[in-house]
Formats: C-alpha cells, sequence, structure tokens
C-alpha cells in the first residue's frame, strides 16, 4: 500500500502523538480523517489539510457516524490508526485508600475498548475494498504493557491489552485481507511532556540504552508509514523505545 494513495483514520489525532501522525502522513500525499473528542481538533485539520469528524471513542453511535463520514469524505477507509488513550497514575493501594474502580475502568474502557470499538467498524469498511491487501490497522501500545511501573496499573493493563489482542484480531481479519499490527512507544517527546520542568526530561532520557533522548513524535509517525507500506507486517507489535527497559 502506497502512502500516497492511503486514506487513513487517525484517532487522538488533535495532539500527540496521533497530531504528528496525523501530518505525516498527509505531507506524505494520504488522505487523513481525524477522530477526536476535542472540538479544536477541527482547526488542526484544517490547518494541516485533513478532515474532521468530533468522536468519543468509547461509543459505539459516535464511532459509527465517524467512520461513515471519513469514508464518504476520503472515498472509503484503507488505514486505521489509533492513538486515542489517556494515562492514569494511581496506586493499587495508596495513603487515600484502594485504587478507584471507577479510573481503572475509564483507563480501559479508551485505551483498549475504544481502540477495538474503533477498528472493529473500519475494518467493515476496509473489507469493502477491492483487491487483496485492503486495509491495515495500527494500534498504539506501550511498553508498560512489559515493564510497567508503579502507579501504572490500570494504564498497563489497557496496553497489554492491546498487544495481546494483535495477533487473534489479526487472525480473524487476514480473510479479508486486512492486517493488524501495535506500536510500544516509549518515552515520547510529545508536548505534554515537554511541559515538564527540563531536570525532569534529562531524568528521563537518561533512562534510554540509546540515544540518550526522548523519542520524536515523527518517529512515531514514520513508523506508522512503515507498516502501512510494508505489506509482510501483520500480527506483531514493535517497540519503539531506544532499548528502554524500565526499572
Amino acid at each position: 500500500m502506497k502512502l500516497a494513495e492511503t486514506r487513513a483514520v487517525v484517532t487522538g489525532g488533535a495532539s500527540g502523538l496521533g497530531a504528528a501522525t496525523a501530518s505525516w502522513l498527509v505531507k506524505q500525499g494520504a488522505q487523513v480523517t481525524i477522530l477526536d473528542r476535542d472540538p479544536r481538533g477541527r482547526n488542526f485539520a484544517e490547518e494541516i489539510g485533513a478532515h474532521f469528524a468530533e468522536t468519543d471513542v468509547t461509543d459505539e453511535a459516535s464511532v459509527t457516524r465517524a467512520i461513515e463520514t471519513a469514508s464518504a469524505a476520503m472515498g472509503g477507509i484503507t488505514a486505521c490508526v489509533n492513538c486515542a488513550g489517556i494515562v492514569t497514575g494511581e496506586k493499587t493501594v495508596g495513603r487515600d485508600g484502594p485504587h478507584k474502580l471507577d479510573s481503572f475502568r475509564r483507563t480501559i474502557e479508551i485505551n483498549l475498548i475504544g481502540s477495538f470499538n474503533v477498528l472493529r467498524l473500519a475494518a467493515v469498511e476496509m473489507a469493502k475494498n477491492p483487491g487483496e491487501d485492503k486495509g491495515v490497522i495500527i494500534n498504539t501500545a506501550s511498553v508498560a504493557a512489559y515493564d510497567g511501573q508503579a502507579g501504572q496499573a490500570a494504564y498497563a493493563a489497557s496496553k497489554a491489552g492491546i498487544a495481546g489482542m494483535t495477533l487473534p484480531i489479526a487472525r480473524d481479519l487476514a480473510r479479508s485481507g486486512i492486517r493488524v499490527m501495535a506500536i510500544a512507544p516509549g518515552i515520547f517527546g510529545t508536548p505534554m511532556l515537554r511541559s515538564l520542568p527540563q531536570d525532569v526530561q534529562d531524568s528521563l532520557a537518561a533512562e534510554v540504552t540509546y540515544p540518550k533522548r526522548l523519542g520524536e513524535p515523527v518517529e512515531f509517525a514514520r513508523l506508522v508509514g512503515t507498516i502501512i507500506e510494508s505489506a509482510y507486517l501483520n500480527g506483531e507489535v514493535i517497540r519503539i523505545d531506544g532499548a528502554l527497559r524500565m526499572r
């Protein structure tokens, strides 16, 4: 699949890794529709030359409308990149008592169930495409799926779920000619992380094996592009983390 012929939906595309991915894909000639619950994403979409659909990834009706809108605007969908997600920091038992069940549930609902909700509906549209290679789904996991830190029970569980469902969904969708991949990023210099004090950023970068720096969001976007173009990549989770192994 050529990037210039790609018609992609990118969730969480109004900020962070999603925004970097949407912007980079447009620059490569792809058509992109940003799916984000933040209505300000519409301005960003207009700025980079993308389409926009206000979307709550946890709501079936909302995603159904968004997929229909994206497919109509782009003449179909060939790639789905799930970047929407939240980070929760909370100990299993902390000073104020046990981990709040609502915050654990919300993290799973957005990060894991939200990704599945979008990909399953996008896959229906992809299956309508002609040819053998009908589309590719790329979900965002995290190194936390493998070595999550204290206070990351909810986040790590949600990302481990992303990693764990990659192969079975790839097997499910094989007969439809749809590939399924996941990316597990390490510590990336998103606007949120770049807002931290420099000494904190330096401390995080020092944990990376090599190169000792934060990942650049465009590096994530380029990996998305590689996966889209490489038809033999399927059913795998790729770490992009500078060999970081969290202690």
